[in-house]
């Protein structure tokens, strides 16, 4: 069977592969799962390009469809007008003759052309470093961190010094280093779940609970062992091209680099709870 679906790494007119019972059900969970989080935050169209290529690997193809509506609902309202045309363009692939997708790219297309029109490119500036100017301190995201918890009154600077993670760059870590936010709950100073939802809120990063899925153990070894204990985040799952990355701190920039380097690939990032996290990396490399 011939199907033509054209992003999120699926290839127009691609031969749909025949799947084993192993691989369906990873799919199916990975629908169930991701059915869930992109109910919650309809916005998250990241998690939405991965639903829809488990649905067209599913051979689901009006939820192929549906799903390519939704993600360009979601490209509207965030203002991406090009990326939403596109989405549309995937669903004339499916069916020429969608009535609603053909007057959808007319009316995106004749704003796109309006706000082009009528807004002026600004100009770029960019400041070059001074020579021989030191390299700031990592950003591991403790001043965003620092934001919420100490001037969000949520726990006091002293606490906050106290518990946040003391990494040496140059350690190879014994086991996963426990994240600012596992401590403080330990600590019974802020439970898991609020600390989850302030982070949530301002990242935008989507929460993933990783304890019900099926990770891949084996994709996560194959990651540098030392990134992953030291920042104490989790490569669990790979769809097409996109790497499925879990983490207890969203703003950790080093991090984030570190394992975008050694993917080499489009990295989507998931708010995971901490616990859940140092169980699967203990499972990873110790076991």
């Amino acid at each position: 069977m011939v199907t033509t679906v054209a992003r999120s790494g699926v290839k127009s007119t691609q031969m749909q592969a025949k799947l084993n019972p192993g691989e369906e059900a990873q799919l199916r969970q990975t629908v169930e799962m991701f059915e869930v989080i992109t109910q919650t935050q309809p916005l998250d169209y990241q998690s939405l390009d991965i639903l829809k290529e488990a649905y067209f690997k599913l051979g689901m193809h009006s939820e192929v469809v549906a799903t390519c509506r939704r993600i360009a609902n979601a490209y509207v309202q965030l203002g991406q007008l090009s990326s939403a045309i596109m989405e549309y363009e995937t669903i004339l692939q499916i069916i020429p003759d969608d009535t609603d997708a053909q007057a959808a790219i007319k009316q995106l297309s004749s704003r796109a052309e309006n706000i082009n029109k009528t807004t002026a490119p600004e100009p770029e500036l960019h400041k070059e470093p001074a020579k021989g100017a030191a390299a700031g301190p990592p950003d591991e995201g403790k001043a965003v961190m620092r934001k919420l918890f100490v001037e969000g009154k949520i726990i006091s600077d002293a606490d906050f010094e106290t518990y946040w993670p003391k990494i040496n760059l140059q350690d190879q870590p014994a086991k996963a280093i426990e994240p600012f936010v596992h401590l403080i709950a330990e600590k019974d100073l802020v439970q898991i779940d609020r600390s989850m939802r302030i982070m949530s809120d301002r990242s935008k990063m989507p929460f993933m609970p990783i304890g019900r899925y099926d990770l891949d153990i084996e994709l996560a070894r194959s990651f540098p062992r030392a990134t992953c204990l030291r920042w104490c985040v989790l490569p669990f799952d790979r769809m097409s091209k996109s790497l499925m990355v879990g983490t207890a701190n969203p703003f950790n920039k080093v991090a984030m680099a570190e394992i975008e380097k050694a993917a080499k690939c489009r990295v989507l990032w998931y708010l995971v709870p901490p616990q859940d996290l140092i169980k699967t990396l203990a499972k990873a490399f110790f076991k």
